[in-house]
């Protein structure tokens, strides 16, 4: 560990693994919740135009991502705004165009080759550069900004957006939001996650955060610590082993959601149970019958076991016996 330490090109890593960890399911939890998950895939498919565009222009890649990228989240929010039918084919074409417009452009650039492209599309630790690093920092803290200041707002155009209207929410202007900050996570997230694998790390600590909280607060800070674990381990195996750091990370999250799903159920009855108790409780019903002798008093209690009841007679000792008992004449009547 200290070996790795030591080198440069660890350090900026790790920090950029922080970084995505913390903005891919802080802007994932939404896109779960409104059942978005694969526009983050689709977002990536995009974003490889703008990688080519760099290559092109002999710019940052991360920046011509930005750009594009944004311009596809807008298209594809106004697209599904509209909610017309052929809708699904137009994002398809988009998405398609974008991965083969990205390819296309990097093969004609002056740095084509097969290791450049690779590093975009699985990730790759060894070509986080200081500038990338400065620029996954600026995105990042953009999108945690937006994601937790705006977190009440985004939440009930999630859930409903016709009672988010009604509300005076301007839900429009919140979509649009959305998927801009969902466009720049995708490109924040390239270099250490790879375009394919950056839609796994935005949703798959979310669904496995889910299967142990209860509450939308909880499961996005759950879910935010997750995605840092992960990408800290998958970095750190990624250099032990030398493999890709993309398909490290994305394993060990599902490794992480496997574990996770098997510790719900035993928790979820264990849950159920204890509300069961607390809400059957014993229930006693005293009622009075009269006798010709005596009164009686029937307490008629659940058992929890099974749902019978039981008759519980009193004790009808001397001084448990009705008071008229010890009067001239009941003495009289008992002793005949």
């Amino acid at each position: 560990m200290t070996e790795m330490l030591s080198y440069d090109f660890m350090q900026r890593a790790l920090l950029a693994a922080v970084l995505v960890g913390i903005t891919a399911p802080a802007v994932g939890i939404y896109l779960v919740q409104r059942r978005q998950a694969l526009m983050g895939d689709g977002m990536g498919h995009v974003a490889m135009t703008g990688v080519g565009l760099g290559f092109v222009f002999q710019t940052s890649p991360v920046w011509m991502a930005v750009l594009v990228c944004v311009l596809g989240a807008v298209t594809m929010e106004l697209v599904r705004s509209r909610g017309n039918q052929r809708g699904d084919i137009a994002l398809a074409m988009l998405f398609y165009g974008g991965m083969a417009c990205g390819k296309l452009l990097v093969s004609l650039s002056a740095q084509a080759g097969a290791g450049s492209l690779e590093s975009y599309l699985w990730g790759s630790i060894l070509t986080v550069a200081p500038a990338d690093l400065s620029a996954i920092a600026v995105l990042g803290a953009v999108v945690i900004a937006v994601t937790v200041g705006l977190r009440r707002q985004l939440f009930a155009i999630c859930q409903d957006e016709d009672f988010a209207r009604v509300t005076g929410l301007p839900v429009r202007t919140l979509n649009l939001l959305l998927a801009v900050m969902a466009a720049v996570t995708v490109t924040v997230a390239m270099r250490v996650v790879g375009l394919l694998l950056v839609s796994a790390l935005m949703v798959v600590p979310v669904v496995a955060a889910q299967q142990l909280t209860r509450s939308f607060a909880a499961t996005q800070a759950a879910a935010v610590a997750l995605g840092v674990g992960v990408s800290l381990a998958g970095v750190t195996g990624s250099y032990q082993l030398d493999v890709p750091s993309g398909p490290a990370i994305v394993l060990l999250a599902i490794a992480v959601f496997a574990v996770f799903s098997v510790i719900a159920a035993p928790l979820a009855r264990r849950r159920h149970r204890r509300r069961g108790d607390a809400a059957r409780g014993p229930t006693v019903c005293d009622v009075r019958i009269p006798g010709p002798t005596r009164d009686r008093t029937v307490d008629r209690a659940a058992d929890r076991s099974g749902g019978r009841t039981r008759d519980r007679m009193p004790d009808l000792t001397a001084e448990n016996t009705p008071s008229d008992a010890g009067t001239p004449e009941r003495r009289a009547g008992l002793a005949q």
